[in-house]
């Protein structure tokens, strides 16, 4: 017989966490976690679910890959016109979590949205993969389109197009920086009473690595 999908279930057993474990500093903390997952083998360590909501309030999540983390918050890029920025433009709280499932832990960060400085967007869009800087052209993100054979033709006019130099940066294309006001450190334990730790910022503007600026609390799981 089929298993239902309520009989799923993973016992968390893995480790357990506690204040002393993370420190005084949320962005060693992470990537002190980071680094954990890169280290077992975790897949695509740097994709983080992302939760945005539209100015009405109504939500969407997707995943994306995070692409810096420092002492202004965390980093991620993409096409200016999709459906993420539109929201973020409209509402910029938005929240991304880290689902290291194989190590039984997650992290969460809630924060507010800024545009990244198109000097950095452009220094970072000339490190890509060549076709992936032909496909942020191809792609108008989020728009309805009537066959996959659209964006191929594109992709090989913009292979001819550009044969002979580089690929501009778009102006539909950049990033958007989060600045945390949580981090929640979350590790899986027996009985599911699992471990939480939240750093909380004083402001949006509080420096990642300013251990006065974060105050470390435990929530109940």
């Amino acid at each position: 017989m089929e298993q239902q999908i309520a009989d799923f279930r993973v016992s968390y057993d893995a480790g357990a966490l506690a204040p002393a474990d993370l420190g005084g500093e949320p962005l060693a903390a992470f990537s002190a976690w980071f680094g954990g997952a890169v280290a077992a083998g975790v897949v695509e360590p740097n994709a983080m679910v992302l939760a945005t909501a539209d100015a009405a309030g109504a939500p969407s999540t997707r995943t994306v890959l995070l692409k810096g983390a420092d002492a202004r918050g965390f980093t991620f890029y993409t096409n200016l016109a999709s459906r993420k920025s539109r929201e973020l433009r409209a509402n910029p709280q938005a929240s991304v979590t880290f689902p290291w499932f194989s190590m039984h832990r997650q992290v969460v960060i809630v924060g507010r949205a800024e545009l990244v400085a198109r000097d950095e967007v452009a220094a970072y869009f000339a490190s890509r993969p060549r076709d992936s800087q032909l496909g942020a052209w191809v792609s108008r993100q989020s728009e309805v389109i009537e066959d996959r054979s659209i964006l191929d033709m594109r992709f090989h006019e913009l292979v001819d197009e550009y044969a002979d130099t580089d690929v501009p940066l778009p102006d539909f294309w950049g990033g958007w920086l989060i600045r945390p006001v949580t981090i929640e450190f979350w590790q899986g334990r027996i009985s599911r009473l699992h471990d939480r730790l939240r750093f909380t910022a004083r402001s949006a503007q509080a420096a990642l690595d300013d251990p006065s600026a974060w105050t470390l609390e435990r929530l109940s799981p």
